[in-house]
Formats: structure tokens, sequence, C-alpha cells
């Protein structure tokens, strides 16, 4: 890893400079194209000077671009091209919008982009592959490293290195005390107490810990031996071991975030697009289905039995925050048990009620919670108080499926965990299933429960009573 540091800390300034030249050519070439001359006069010099400029900012900003060596693929180097030309396109046509520049002509730039684009993937392609000839078939160096721990951490930074650079690091094994079944069985050359004889013995030149970060004396051991035989001793964290649970390793900076829990929802970004899409749903839905459907069911409750047309109870939402929950009323006004949960037959509920229930139409007044931002399309249905009090006592992770905005239809229900859950196990495996939809969400996943809860409309739910 040090071929990598080195490396970047020259690369962070030679190649910028390289950059800019092939840009600066790229102006020229443009010119020529464009007006058939090569001076390079007028507003230009000041547009490529900007242009330059802020290329060389984003370039100290996404030091990856000017990773050329084994450790990136070609794919991952033209992603992060591509991503960084995206962002000073972006800011570029920001400032010409903002300051109402009209000599910006639109063939001129996406000629100038088009050019740089190339030329400098082509430039960034040709030194990567010039940088691979030279370790493999000049200096024909390569390093000798051993893994410390074949658990999760191990594995996965073995995998990484013989994908990513498997001439330029060569596996001699695990050692670790742990037993090993498998494939992996073969890769371990020993116990712990095994290495430093196998390294007095073989070519080592990198040691990598990949053990539990609790193991402190073994840490110092280790890092004196490598220290007393000019090796390197680097440490690959295995926060999982350490606190016996999933980890997710963020990077604030260059400093490491870590979290027990992965929660997509707690980026802003990621709430921001969920919120958007809330919001257009919503309003789609409130403009072209309620003018037709709403006054054709409030009229059917009507005639059906006595009482209003909506109902209203108080719900538990997002970090246990109350908030009136809207639905179309499905059982007789005024039975006074509105803490119970429907049951097959329930006697309460009315005949209109049963198929609003079966197909879920009684939800649909919860589209103007969405808009009010207490619920949201896709989320952990919001269960009534009663539910709250009861369940929070003996599922421990029951408060957990607070963490987000409750939703109008959710990952639980689509997967056939609605209605009544009395019978055991019921209540846990959906607190399991909006657990899951917590720490995996995504946009492709909202999209798919939405479909799914569609379907379940036009054929109907058994559990919906």
């Amino acid at each position: 890893m040090e071929r990598y540091k080195h490396y970047t800390d020259a690369s962070r300034i030679i190649l910028p400079v390289v950059d800019v030249l092939i840009i600066f050519g790229a102006f020229r070439l443009t010119g020529f194209f464009v007006f058939d001359s090569w001076e390079f006069n007028s507003y230009y010099p000041f547009f490529f000077a900007i242009f330059g400029l802020l290329w060389w900012i984003l370039s100290k900003e996404y030091a990856n671009i000017y990773r050329i060596d084994r450790l990136i693929t070609y794919p991952e180097k033209l992603l992060y091209l591509i991503r960084t030309f995206l962002i000073h396109a972006g800011l570029v046509l920001a400032g010409a919008m903002l300051f109402n520049t009209e000599w910006l002509m639109v063939r001129y730039l996406v000629l100038v982009y088009s050019l740089s684009v190339v030329g400098v993937a082509l430039g960034r392609f040709l030194l990567a592959f010039g940088y691979r000839v030279y370790c493999t078939r000049i200096a024909r160096a390569h390093t000798n490293f051993i893994i410390v721990g074949a658990g999760n951490s191990g594995q996965e930074l073995h995998r990484f290195l013989e994908s990513h650079d498997p001439i330029g690091n060569k596996f001699l094994g695990f050692f670790t005390d742990e037993q090993v079944n498998g494939n992996l069985k073969s890769l371990v050359k020993g116990s712990v107490a095994d290495l430093k004889e196998f390294c007095s013995k073989t070519q080592v030149d990198e040691i990598y810990f990949a053990m539990p970060l609790d193991q402190r004396e073994l840490i110092e051991d280790l890092s004196r031996f490598a220290d007393d035989h000019f090796l390197s001793f680097r440490i690959v964290p295995d926060f999982s071991g350490t606190v016996r649970q999933d980890v997710n390793v963020y990077f604030y900076d260059h400093m490491p975030i870590l979290t027990i829990r992965n929660e997509p929802l707690g980026m802003r970004t990621n709430q921001a697009m969920k919120r958007l899409f809330d919001l257009f749903f919503s309003l789609t839905i409130i403009v072209t289905v309620f003018p037709v459907v709403m006054g054709m069911l409030g009229l059917l409750i009507k005639l059906d039995s006595p009482g209003p047309i909506f109902f209203k109870q108080l719900r538990p939402g997002k970090r246990n925050q109350l908030f009136p929950c809207y639905k179309l009323r499905t059982m007789q006004a005024n039975h006074g048990q509105t803490e119970l949960q429907a049951t097959k037959n329930d006697m309460r509920i009315t005949r209109i009620g049963k198929y609003l229930r079966k197909y879920n139409l009684d939800e649909l007044p919860q589209f103007f919670n969405v808009l009010m931002g207490q619920m949201s399309v896709v989320g952990p249905r919001p269960n009534m108080l009663s539910q709250l009090e009861e369940y929070s006592k003996h599922i421990r992770t029951y408060q957990m499926r607070h963490a987000v905005t409750p939703g109008i239809t959710g990952y639980a229900q689509v997967n056939g965990y609605r209605g009544e859950t009395r019978e055991a196990g019921t209540m846990e495996k959906r607190v399991e299933y909006d657990l899951k939809y917590v720490q995996n969400w995504s946009f492709g996943l909202d999209m798919k429960i939405i479909f799914q809860t569609v379907w379940n409309m036009v054929r109907g739910e058994k559990n919906a009573y």
C-alpha cells in the first residue's frame, strides 16, 4: 500500500498539470473546428482559465481520478472521471446562467467537453497501462503478504487484492486459530503461533492483521516482530468481530465513523429523494383519483351505515411522535372499541367496510398524511397506541421500526404480514420485515413494494379484514 501512498503524493501535483495542458489542447482544437482558426483570442483565454481552474479544484476534491495504481480497475477509473466531469459541467453551466453569458455557445461547449473527456481519459488509461507494464515486465516487483485471521475482514481483503492486483500482490496464506472449512482450508498455513516461524523461513513483505481489535497484546507482539524483521504491519479492523454485530463504516473526510446498523434513510440525500417522490405521488393521487373515487366511496359509506365518512385515530409515527391518521370509516360509528384490533368476522365492520379493507381503499385518505409529511407512501405501517405499549415490552427491536416515517404500505404487508397479529410470532415477523426495510431501503425497493401493493389490491388480500 506504500506504493499507492507515495504515488498519489506526486500524482496530485503532476497529473493536474497534464490534464490542464490536455484541456488547453481541447480548446485550441475546438477553436479550429468551430471557427476554422488556430487563433486563441477574444474571451476564450478567460473561459479556458475558469475552465482549467475549476478542474484543478475538483481534482483536489476527487483524488481518485489521479489513481493509476493496479488496486483500482479501468471501469472504476472511467466512472470517477465521468462523475468529476459531470460536476464540472454542472458548475460551468450554472455559472453561465447566473451571469447570463450569451457568448457561451452550446456547440463550442459540447465540443470542448467531448475532446477534454476523451483526451483526459485516454491519457489516464495510457499512464495506467504503462504503470502496469513497468511493474509486471520491467521492475517485476510483487509484494508477498500474509493475513492474520480468516474471518469476514480477512476474506474480503484477500478477495480484493486477488481481484484488483493479482500480479503485484502474492498471497502466501492465512494464519488463524479458528476452524475453517471448504476451499478456505487449503489457504490456511497454520495457527497464529506458527506465523513467526513461517516468516523466518519465507520471504514475507507485509502482514495484515484482520482480527478483532480487542486483542491488544497480540497486535503489539506482531507489530514488534514486524519492526524487528523489517516487515510492514497493516491492520484491517474486524469491527464485526469486535462488537459481535454487523457494522457499517462511513468516512467524514478521512475520519472513519462506525454504525452498528445500516441506515440508508439517515442520509439527507436519500431523505430528500424519498420526500420528493412522496409529494409527487400523493399529489398525483389526490388530483387524479380523489375527485372521482372519494365521492363515490363517501356516498356508499353514508348509505351503508350512519356516521362520518372519515375516521381519525392518533398513531405513533417517526420517533413515536403522535399524529392523526386518517382512514375511510369501515366500522359502525360509536362502537367504543377504537383500540381493539379488527378480527375475522368482526361484527363492528360494515358491509361496505369489508370491501374497503380487502382492497386497501380505506387507506386512501392517508395520502393527505403523506402530503403533510406525517407519513410516507412506503414505510412500516403505523400501529395503534395499544400495540406500541404491548409489543414494546417483549419485542426488543420493536421500537427500531419507528426510526423512519411510517407508510401507507410496507415491506411486511406485501409479504403477507398484515391484519390480525393475535397468532404467536406474527408481530415478530412483521417487525422483522419492517427492520429489513429500514436497513436495506432503496428507491428501487420502494417501487417494488408499490407495484406489489397495487397487484394485491387488484386480487384482494385474504388477511385484510
